[in-house]
């Protein structure tokens, strides 16, 4: 087949790069190539009783899929330059901010009206961080909720279907430029063709973008790697923070090291759920807008950036060695109490159900100061003490430590200011392009290709 757009990935940048072609030149013939599933088949087999861990699915339905990861994310809408990417380095600070405002609007459009937008903006909360040497982070907030966002992209797909081709469970094995645009080839043998390129294969093609990139010979940098874990307790903890401001971006420095630690994905009320990437299991967190499915618990996560210099560059590849660490010790993912890694012991099953919080995930009760690196565990400590002077009872002994959480970041691919790589009309967008870390901007950079395609 032959088409004007053809976008790898049908995650948030995929999306939004499709929805804003359709809009502004309805002529344009857009097929979309993504390796997992529709939204309505993507259903992760863990149901807490027959399964109760990662089977290994050939696609993940929580990472792959129409939605991408944020599938079944709880929905988060950060509206800031502060934290989500840098985006705003390529296409100027405010032109980034208006961007994630129109996609707010779309979303408003598509089944989120009614849900709430929450601003840092004069909360009496900045200065008493400040006062504890913690920093609170700007940022509006827009909360759809697991549920709500799953019904925004029911009704984006039912939007696009008619006016986009989309191609399910099918993954690109090779992209080649030819006279006029590109070659694709797909692992079910179909080969597409195209005027113009867009990848956006998320954190989940990581692996696949780095193999385009060798082929292509695209320059790249290397990027962080964020290791920590998630920590659960009692919502009424945090609950004067979430009730305010839902989602709280708290950053630490250690005395120690100078090392960053940062709050990140605050659920209030919500659930600690398993994720599945590349084969590797690791944590994250779900909330929810409808009361019914709220929990008693607030989760959020707690991670440590970690840099690194010449000669190494594999910083994933040092993220993965310590989930695979975690796996291997636990079978999936860790659980311990926080009192439990003070005094230096494991959680054990009946520590875990004597447990005040009670688990929202079932995890392997186990000793974390076995897989996470001294200095890390320091930090993550540090930073626990730290938010007990503006939250009293995050450094209970009953509060969860759940390990690890890895955020993985592609390697920056080298785009120019349009986020078109060194090829014309071979676009590179959203977390694939290691460019953008969060719904908002990943989003926001489809829209903003799409106008630079059709201008």
């Amino acid at each position: 087949m032959k088409y004007d757009v053809l976008i790898v990935g049908a995650g948030p940048g995929g999306i939004y790069s499709a929805y804003e072609l359709t809009k502004l030149n309805s002529e344009l013939k857009i097929g979309v190539i993504e390796a997992g599933h529709q939204l309505d088949k993507r259903k992760c087999p863990i149901d807490g009783k027959n399964v109760k861990s990662c089977i290994g699915c050939k696609s993940c339905s929580i990472m792959s899929g129409f939605g991408g990861a944020g599938a079944f994310s709880d929905g988060k809408y950060n509206i800031t330059n502060d934290f989500g990417g840098t985006l705003f380095e390529y296409i100027g600070k405010q032109q980034a901010l208006d961007l994630m405002k129109y996609v707010d609007e779309i979303n408003m459009a598509y089944g989120g009206e009614g849900t709430k937008l929450y601003s840092t903006s004069g909360t009496k909360f900045k200065k008493l961080c400040m006062q504890n040497d913690l920093h609170l982070l700007d940022a509006s907030v827009r909360h759809l909720g697991t549920d709500i966002n799953y019904v925004v992209l029911e009704n984006l797909y039912a939007y696009l279907k008619d006016k986009v081709d989309f191609y399910f469970d099918a993954a690109v094995e090779h992209i080649k430029a030819i006279d006029g645009g590109y070659e694709l080839k797909v692992n079910n043998g179909d080969v597409h063709e195209c005027k113009d390129c867009v990848i956006s294969v998320g954190r989940s093609g990581s692996k696949w973008m780095e193999q385009v990139c060798k082929e292509m010979d695209i320059p790249t940098n290397s990027n962080r790697v964020d290791i920590g874990v998630r920590v659960e307790l009692p919502a009424v903890v945090f609950s004067h923070l979430t009730d305010e401001l839902y989602e709280s971006k708290i950053v630490y420095r250690t005395e120690k090291y100078e090392d960053k630690v940062r709050t990140f994905c605050m659920n209030p009320k919500g659930a600690v759920v398993n994720e599945n990437t590349n084969g590797i299991i690791t944590v994250n967190g779900h909330s929810y807008e409808d009361p019914e499915k709220q929990t008693e618990n607030t989760n959020f996560a707690l991670l440590v950036a970690k840099h690194f210099s010449e000669p190494f560059k594999d910083s994933n590849g040092y993220g993965e060695s310590i989930a695979r660490l975690s796996n291997m010790l636990g079978g999936g993912v860790i659980v311990q109490r926080f009192g439990d890694l003070i005094r230096g012991q494991r959680s054990t099953p009946k520590r875990i159900e004597e447990s005040f919080t009670q688990p929202t995930l079932n995890a392997t009760p186990g000793d974390l100061s076995l897989v996470l690196p001294k200095r890390i565990l320091d930090g993550i400590i540090d930073m626990i003490y730290a938010l007990d002077k503006i939250a009293p009872g995050t450094a209970n002994d009953d509060t969860l430590l759940y390990g690890v959480e890895v955020k993985f970041y592609n390697m920056e691919v080298a785009v120019d200011e349009h986020l078109e790589s060194k090829y014309k009309g071979l676009y590179i967008i959203g977390d694939g392009s290691g460019i953008t870390h969060s719904l908002s901007h990943a989003s926001a950079s489809g829209v903003y290709v799409a106008r630079e395609i059709v201008q």
